[in-house]
């Protein structure tokens, strides 16, 4: 299946990275982002709007913020869908409202096309690595099809349902997610004011109860004084929070846990920290803390 072309919009910080691991897989790829000559920086075939990338391809993933861009794509002018053809198959890769990605698989699927919503996990650096984890809601048979070419960016794939489904678990991980990084990093902010060795605390979680992929994958690194840049900012941790909160609602689920992140994230963006990674929420904590910072300076320099 290398012969096949994939076209690709959204080419930002996770697109970007997907993107690449495609071209090294020897695959052609048809980009297109708002931002001039980001096909380009990945190895992609530039395209001049969304619609291009449709007529020129045979699979079109898209990584995109949020439903509302991810609609303009698909809906808008030069837009994805006038263009699909019988058999094509969309694979969303956003982080988007499963409300409104259910309509845009009944819309694609009157022209005889496929749409997958295929939420990701596992940040930057597993997708320079080509080791994501998807999580696809649709047509098991059209997931099949596309299978091969995913598995370039991906070491799991999940098919976790219908329409829907795989934007819906992706919003039930990343609150679980947020919800470890915001309260583990209250609890560092806490050890490094209680004088304690916070490479021996993160030891002691790991072997204990409080453990969780912040404690394994963030903090022995932050504690360093490396933030792991290049993933999820504060803003859209807050967005995939919002996203989660408006979810449940919908299900008529309480979310009584909502209010830790939200304030800690929402505390990040209120103090300049809104476009860094959002493991630097810690910072923000230790603002409001007396200053703390976990990392002194002379690990920061040695990271």
């Amino acid at each position: 299946m290398t012969s096949t072309t994939v076209g690709f919009i959204g080419l930002g910080n996770m697109g970007g990275r997907m993107t690449r691991c495609l071209v090294t897989a020897g695959r052609t790829v048809i980009g297109y982002d708002v931002v001039a000559g980001a096909a380009q920086d990945v190895g992609a075939i530039a395209a001049q709007h969304p619609a291009e990338v449709a007529a020129r391809s045979d699979i079109v993933l898209l990584s995109l913020p949020d439903s509302r861009v991810v609609e303009s794509v698909m809906l808008g002018d030069d837009g994805v869908l006038p263009q699909l053809r019988e058999g094509q198959i969309v694979v969303d890769l956003s982080t988007a409202a499963p409300t409104s990605t259910r309509k845009l698989h009944a819309q694609v699927a009157e022209l005889g096309a496929e749409y997958l919503d295929a939420g990701i996990s596992g940040g930057a650096a597993a997708a320079d690595k080509g080791a994501l984890t998807l999580m696809v809601g649709g047509d098991a048979v059209a997931l099949q099809r596309v299978r091969p070419v995913i598995e370039d960016f991906s070491a799991a794939i999940f098919h976790v349902g219908t329409a829907g489904a795989g934007h819906a678990t992706k919003l039930l991980n990343n609150f679980l997610n947020a919800v470890a990084l915001a309260s583990t990093a209250e609890v560092m902010v806490a050890a490094r004011k209680e004088g304690l060795d916070l490479a021996t605390v993160i030891d002691v979680l790991n072997a204990s109860s409080g453990v969780n992929f912040a404690t394994l994958n963030r903090f022995p690194h932050i504690i360093r004084g490396d933030y792991l840049e290049g993933g999820l900012t504060n803003t859209l941790m807050m967005k995939d929070i919002t996203l989660y909160t408006e979810y449940v609602s919908e299900l008529g689920v309480a979310s009584l846990n909502a209010s830790g992140p939200l304030a800690s994230f929402g505390l990040a963006r209120a103090l300049g920290y809104a476009d860094r990674i959002s493991n630097t929420v810690v910072d923000a904590i230790g603002d409001v803390s007396g200053g703390v910072r976990v990392a002194d300076q002379e690990q920061k320099e040695s990271a």
